[in-house]
């Protein structure tokens, strides 16, 4: 089965909507590929979108192949951005503002609703879920200045379409975007990462130490450096104990994280981890048997994971997340989104 990471999905009402990660990437998505789950919740807004006798086809073969509606392609894609985006400086790919994201966001899912009544049921965020987020804290009246004419023309779609489904409050909100940003002065606003220390060399009393890349199915989506190798750890002897000690390098945001540590595959030790300067750090004492696990094992057969450790998710390899990340970085810039134009903007006024 495909890694989600490689399979951007529009969740509809009874079905999956799927489509191509390189094709969304490049923009050039010219196909969709419509599963159903629930033929009675999906015939409604499948006939709406394909047709009758391309709807009948697919309910009657549980599938279809059909072509790729921009509206649908632009939300498979902000949606998966928002999961997936693997930001790092080193690999030259920018963080993205989450507030830009949701404004984005808010605006394609209204988009597949006006596109299709019904499809989006039961959705994962409404457009007015979406713009509440975006607005929250003044969050996207502080990420608007390298893009604040597009943001402004966003703000005034929503306003209509709110106004549309008769929300009134949401409408007034959208509107009063407008006006302010109308009112705002040119602003930059500057996107840093802390630079990373190196990590501590093994030496005396270090009983066991290592690197480890993190799995992106592990983490939520814009805390971490998507980049490999930017977790190191290490078991010292702390008088009569030893204390686990983790660094993550390359933090954007502040999350609940924790690092597990495996022997195996077997997990004996986890570190509650709190967000630094740019990067995240903890230590925990171990037990007396996860002390002399560690003084007898070699460190090639001690694992650590940051996240979740859990069997349940399905996690990503470092092959997956290169072929992700060569797709990135070959994205076209006629193409980029809000949010990656309001990064690049950024980037080139601080130099």
């Amino acid at each position: 089965m495909t890694h989600p990471v490689h399979t951007p999905v529009v969740a509809a009402d009874g079905a999956l909507i799927r489509f191509a990660l390189a094709d969304l990437l490049s923009g050039r998505a010219s196909s969709m590929r419509i599963e159903l789950s629930d033929a009675g919740a999906a015939e409604p807004w499948l006939t709406r979108l394909v047709g009758t006798e391309a709807g009948l086809d697919a309910l009657g073969k549980g599938h279809a192949e059909v072509p790729a509606r921009p509206e649908l392609a632009r939300l498979a894609l902000l949606l998966w951005i928002r999961r997936w985006w693997p930001a790092g400086p080193s690999l030259g790919v920018p963080s993205l503002d989450p507030a830009l994201l949701d404004l984005e966001t808010a605006v394609a899912t209204a988009a597949v609703e006006d596109l299709a009544e019904g499809l989006l049921d039961g959705f994962e965020a409404s457009p007015a879920e979406l713009f509440d987020t975006a607005i929250a804290d003044d969050a996207l009246m502080a990420a608007a200045p390298p893009v604040a004419d597009e943001v402004r023309g966003l703000c005034g779609r929503l306003a209509s379409w709110f106004d549309d489904q008769d929300d009134v409050v949401r409408a007034e909100a959208a509107a009063e975007m407008v006006a302010r940003l109308d009112a705002a002065a040119p602003g930059q606003r500057a996107y840093a990462l802390a630079a990373g220390t190196d990590p501590v060399a093994s030496g005396e009393g270090v009983l066991a130490s290592g690197r480890a890349s993190v799995d992106w199915a592990r983490v939520p989506p814009g805390i971490l450096d998507a980049a490999e190798d930017t977790v190191t750890w290490r078991i010292v002897m702390a008088a009569a104990t030893a204390r686990l000690e983790v660094d993550v390098a390359g933090a954007f945001a502040d999350a609940a994280l924790t690092a597990t540590a495996l022997h195996d595959g077997e997990p004996f030790a986890e570190v509650p981890l709190s967000l630094g300067a740019g990067r995240f750090t903890g230590a925990a004492d171990l037990d007396e048997a996860s002390t002399q696990l560690a003084a007898s094992v070699q460190s090639g057969r001690i694992t650590l994971v940051v996240g979740v450790a859990g069997e349940g998710v399905t996690g990503t390899t470092a092959e997956d997340r290169a072929e992700v990340v060569a797709l990135v970085r070959a994205r076209p810039p006629e193409d980029r989104t809000l949010a990656e134009r309001a990064a690049a903007a950024s980037t080139e006024e601080e130099f």
